[in-house]
């Protein structure tokens, strides 16, 4: 009889790519790049809605605004829109599942029922203090466990 694998679930996942220098890059270019960088989008992957849902924070985080899901939704309706863009993936469902997404990685808050930029730092600090210092490093961590494991096996 086949013994039967439990299907492996991470505890946590990211995925970092490089890509050229910002350069000329702006605006909504600009937190698209970051996103790729940071594996929220895939490339060549029109579904790009995460791109709406961060540049909305970003903005309302320099003005320490706080927004619930539906503004959310409002701001990036009117974005997509003023870009000519496809509202595909404008759903409220849709909306909840990317500002999920982007608490994971530590990048976005819930205080209240309303989301944030993670203390209304900079992305800088952000990637800093939240993702290299905390979310790589436990995951660099358990790889090291893994790697010590192997070895002793061996």
């Amino acid at each position: 009889m086949a013994k039967t694998i439990s299907r492996d679930i991470p505890l946590a996942e990211i995925c970092l790519r490089r890509y050229e220098k910002p350069g000329s890059l702006s605006g909504r270019d600009l937190v698209r790049k970051l996103c790729l960088s940071l594996g929220l989008l895939q490339p060549g992957d029109s579904r790009d809605i995460i791109v709406d849902v961060l540049d909305v924070l970003l903005t309302e985080s320099k003005k320490k605004n706080m927004l619930s899901s539906g503004e959310i939704e409002r701001n990036v309706i009117d974005i997509r829109k003023g870009y000519n863009l496809s509202l595909l993936g404008t759903a409220s469902s849709n909306i909840r599942r990317q500002v999920r997404r982007l608490r994971e990685i530590f990048l976005v808050e819930k205080v209240k029922n309303r989301y944030r930029i993670t203390e209304f730092y900079s992305l800088k600090e952000l990637f800093e203090e939240k993702i290299m210092k905390y979310f790589i490093a436990s995951i660099q961590e358990r790889i090291y466990e893994y790697c010590e494991a192997i070895d002793k096996k061996i």
